[in-house]
């Protein structure tokens, strides 16, 4: 019994290399796409600890305008003189006010910057706020 080999009828489907370069490239996107998440969760921390600066900075200057003149943290100067305020969940922000006189005739006036810091993913920040309070 001798068979005659059956003629090659058009073949579909992928060879091996075309499957091994798709699976090359579908790893390679997967690995860049992986490199974005810790960079947006430190970018995620950096905004709260800014977020958190930036509210800490408006608790101070509400509760200082709210002071007689004459109270020992409206004097002109540093305050703390040195260091800062630990403030915050954890005492995770620093925080200190910086108290200035207007000159004439704003003489009534005095400018309050309160600045809270942090740092956070090794890196430091800051923010000011800024308010004046009258006579």
């Amino acid at each position: 019994m001798n068979r005659k080999p059956m003629p090659l009828q058009d073949q579909r489907g992928l060879s091996l290399v075309e499957i091994l370069f798709a699976l090359v490239l579908i790893s390679l996107s997967i690995l860049g796409v992986a490199q974005l998440f810790p960079s947006a969760a430190r970018g995620q921390v950096r905004d709260k600890m800014a977020a958190g600066a930036s509210y800490l900075a408006q608790e101070k200057l509400e509760s200082l305008s709210n002071l007689a003149w004459n109270d020992a943290n409206l004097t002109l100067g540093r305050h703390p003189a040195s260091g800062t305020e630990a403030c915050g969940d954890g005492n995770q922000w620093g925080r200190f006010w910086q108290v200035a006189a207007m000159p004439a005739p704003l003489d009534n006036l005095r400018k309050i910057t309160v600045t809270v810091q942090w740092m956070a993913t090794g890196k430091s920040g800051s923010v000011s706020s800024v308010t004046y309070v009258r006579r």
